[in-house]
């Protein structure tokens, strides 16, 4: 729902956006966050990471184009059997680099591949442009015992959640001896609980100086 706002409002709305934004969403088959970066230059960096409900790590993806033009895809699936895909394009799009690693084993990547890599790359950038018109914004941080959350910027805040929402962080929490970290998003239509883990997210959250 939050998702379809943001994409309805991405066709009235024209404010300047800033040059760091990081917002997220639900997929169907888990939580997708998203931080990005816009160059003076014309530049785009962005890092994905998808988080699965069940059955699975977080994996995340990094893309990089320069105007109009993508040059970088790069993504990292841990687990049972770790997998490193990189792809380069040069500047008129043509590809420079590929491979693909499986455990160790590097292999080839089929043009097949590579086209549905670039149209991921494609669709994350729309949907991130969508999300951050929406003005839908990714928070992450730790709970603390009196309902509020140190965000990864050292803020603290307190998460506008739905009991139910609440209910589970207090559920996750009491069965941590340390304090959970939890994402949300805030939107003008709410805020969504998005996870709630005992990984510290801050520790590799991308910081706008160094992205």
């Amino acid at each position: 729902m939050v998702l379809t706002g943001a994409l309805f409002l991405s066709a009235c709305s024209h404010n300047t956006l800033p040059p760091f934004t990081a917002t997220g969403y639900v997929a169907d088959q888990g939580v997708v966050r998203i931080w990005r970066k816009d160059g003076g230059d014309g530049s785009v960096h962005m890092l994905t990471a998808f988080s699965p409900y069940r059955n699975g790590v977080t994996s995340t993806s990094e893309y990089r184009w320069q105007g109009e033009a993508l040059t970088l895809i790069e993504q990292n699936i841990q687990g049972k059997s770790p997998e490193h895909i990189k792809v380069r394009f040069d500047d008129r799009g043509e590809l420079s680099f590929m491979q693909r690693e499986v455990n160790g084993q590097k292999q080839q990547l089929s043009n097949e591949q590579i086209a549905l890599y670039h149209y991921q790359a494609t669709r994350t950038k729309a949907t991130s442009e969508a999300l951050r018109i929406g003005k839908v914004l990714l928070r992450q941080g730790r709970w603390q015992p009196d309902g509020t959350v140190t965000t990864c910027e050292g803020e603290t805040l307190k998460p506008n959640l739905d009991r139910e929402a609440l209910s589970h962080i207090e559920r996750r929490q009491s069965h941590s001896s340390l304090a959970v970290s939890i994402a949300w998003l805030e939107a003008p239509e709410g805020s969504q609980l998005l996870l709630v883990a005992n990984e510290n997210f801050c520790a590799w959250q991308p910081k706008p100086d160094d992205f």
